[in-house]
C-alpha cells in the first residue's frame, strides 16, 4: 500500500531517482529548456521550484543547501547569478510544461519542461517592444508628403525667375 506516500517513483530507487531528478535540474537550469516523459517534467517540476525559490536568498547557508540537492558548481553559479534575479518578483511557477505528444518507440507521453522567465515568445516585455517598431507608416502620411512636394517645386522656379 502506498498511504500517505506523495512522490513518484519512476520506476527507480531513491538513489537513482535523486541522482536522474540532480541531472535534470541541472540541464534545465543550464538550457533553461529540456524536453522529456510528461511523469518525468512533472517530478522535476516539484524537485526544482522549491530550489528557485531558495535560491532568491542569496546566502551561504542557500547556496549549500541549493549545492546539496544540484551537486554541481556551475549549475548553483547559474541559478543564483542568472535565474535568480529575474524571477526575484515571482511568487512561484517558475518552470511551465507544454504536452509534446507520444514517443514512438514506447508511446510514452513526452513533454518540454521550460523556464517561464527565459522564453521569449510568451514574454509580455517582448510582445510590447514589437508593438512599438513598426514597419508600415499609414496611408494620412502619403498624400500630406505629395502635397508637400508640389509646394517645394513651386518655391523653386520662383526664386529662380528672381535671381533672374
Amino acid at each position: 500500500m502506498r498511504h500517505g506516500n506523495k512522490n513518484n517513483a519512476l520506476g527507480r530507487k531513491k538513489g537513482h531517482r535523486d541522482s536522474m531528478l540532480s541531472n535534470m535540474a541541472c540541464s534545465l537550469i543550464e538550457h533553461k529548456r529540456i524536453e522529456t516523459t510528461l511523469a518525468k517534467a512533472k517530478a522535476l517540476r516539484i524537485f526544482v521550484e522549491p530550489l528557485i525559490t531558495k535560491s532568491k536568498e542569496d546566502s551561504t547557508h542557500s547556496r549549500r543547501t541549493v549545492f546539496s540537492y544540484l551537486r554541481s558548481k556551475e549549475a548553483t553559479a547559474t541559478l543564483f547569478r542568472d535565474v535568480a534575479p529575474k524571477v526575484a518578483e515571482r511568487p512561484g511557477g517558475y518552470t511551465r510544461i507544454i504536452k509534446l505528444g507520444s514517443r514512438l518507440g514506447d508511446a510514452a507521453e513526452r513533454a518540454m519542461i521550460e523556464m517561464v522567465d527565459f522564453n521569449t515568445l510568451y514574454s509580455a516585455k517582448e510582445k510590447a517592444g514589437a508593438e512599438v517598431k513598426k514597419t508600415r507608416r499609414s496611408r494620412s502620411a502619403k498624400p500630406t508628403a505629395k502635397k508637400a512636394a508640389p509646394e517645394a517645386a513651386g518655391d523653386a522656379p520662383a526664386a529662380e525667375a528672381k535671381a533672374e
